[in-house]
């Protein structure tokens, strides 16, 4: 990479970090254990009790919170809709509106080489990426429209972060066993998950002959809903759900025209090495790893996004076993990447919109350097959550 362009952005980031914290948009600069890891790709069950937990906040009155459906819901007026449509939560695009109006699943991904390709994938309207215990990521994949769909994954196991992340959507998590760190999560009131190992496993889970365990873990469509209703999990969003993404008006196009441009990113992640090439004639960003295109078996072809976020969490390394946590409520600093160019942003976990007052059940939201939400494009977006104390490795040319 060219030395000049590295150091630039690297300015740049850090530049719009201290702005931000001078005007009070972000809340603090975070230091991470910046510790090298452990090998290790088991799912374990240590029973260390978690070192990093949200302190609910107060919020304000139901009342208070609601806003205005037909901008709101989406951040955006629903212009361009037929009837009977709306905007989807997690795409920007017109849906049902029974779609939109239900709870979308949220779907752990066996991302180990062995397990390669993922089926399904590329029907995810957003996808997340963190980095877990051994250096190793897994995938969490979103879906509004699945009806179709009668395998997806390789299903793995849970880590508590994702938890956090799946409750900005009001998502059904979907997962096949978990790491101790998140059981007392799981088994709280307001998370609703479909459990591997639990007395649903069975109905929503199925098992394949072509790969060995643990990467032949799959569900469907037909195993999900058989799994609600099994244990009788609310369907659709509760009345004040709030959206996470604000997205750009329908025909409308997010150019980041005074941002700067980037062409080519890697969130260096140690394990896949994966990597983002901006492609001009499809307006897109593929996603790369483990030396080529990632491909969804699905399709047989190449993922690629309207959007991709870096988003920088502080993190914490728990034990000697190498399980990691990560801050998912205090801010942070993001880079937005769309049509070629990149803003550096920051993001806020937005506890005045908490549903019964409860610090988890709010969104994260993505704000410029001049505290104004950021849009983004409508259509697939990528999301990895990378550690803070690794920004200055991350590579964007």
């Amino acid at each position: 990479m060219n030395a000049l362009k590295k150091t630039r952005i690297w300015t740049y980031s850090v530049i719009a970090f201290f702005f931000i914290v001078a005007f009070g948009i972000i809340v603090y600069a975070y230091t991470g254990t910046g510790e090298d890891t452990v090998a290790s790709t088991g799912d374990k069950t240590d029973t260390a009790e978690p070192t990093m937990t949200p302190t609910p906040t107060p919020t304000q009155s139901p009342d208070s919170r609601k806003e205005d459906k037909a901008e709101e819901d989406t951040g955006e007026k629903d212009d361009g809709l037929k009837e009977g449509q709306m905007r989807s939560y997690l795409s920007g695009l017109p849906v049902k509106e029974e779609i939109a109006q239900r709870r979308p699943i949220a779907v752990m991904l066996n991302n180990l080489k062995a397990a390669q390709p993922m089926c399904s994938v590329s029907r995810a309207d957003v996808v997340y990426e963190y980095v877990v215990e051994g250096a190793i990521t897994r995938l969490m994949a979103l879906f509004d429209e699945y009806e179709d769909l009668d395998k997806i994954g390789s299903v793995r196991s849970c880590r508590e972060y994702f938890v956090y992340t799946a409750l900005e959507f009001d998502a059904i998590y979907c997962h096949y066993g978990q790491a101790a760190y998140a059981v007392d999560l799981l088994n709280s009131d307001y998370v609703d998950n479909l459990n591997g190992l639990g007395k649903e496993g069975d109905i929503v889970y199925y098992r394949t002959s072509d790969r060995k365990a643990p990467h032949n873990a799959y569900t469907s469509a037909a195993g999900i809903d058989a799994g609600i209703e099994m244990l009788g999990f609310r369907r659709n969003h509760y009345e004040d759900f709030q959206r996470k993404f604000k997205f750009c008006d329908l025909g409308d196009t997010v150019t980041n025209e005074n941002g700067l441009e980037v062409t080519h990113m890697e969130p260096n992640y140690r394990i896949n090495k994966p990597w983002f090439d901006y492609d001009p004639d499809r307006e897109q960003y593929g996603r790369y790893q483990y030396d080529g295109p990632q491909i969804d078996e699905l399709t047989g072809e190449q993922l690629f996004y309207d959007n991709v976020i870096f988003q920088y969490n502080k993190w914490a390394q728990l034990d000697e076993k190498d399980y990691l946590a990560f801050d998912c409520h205090s801010g942070g600093v993001i880079q937005y990447f769309t049509k070629g160019k990149m803003v550096v942003g920051t993001w806020k976990r937005e506890g005045q919109l908490a549903h019964d007052g409860n610090y988890d059940l709010c969104p994260i939201r993505y704000y410029d350097l001049q505290g104004n939400e950021i849009t983004i494009n409508n259509g697939k977006t990528f999301i990895c959550v990378i550690q803070d104390t690794a920004i200055q490795d991350i590579v964007i040319e």
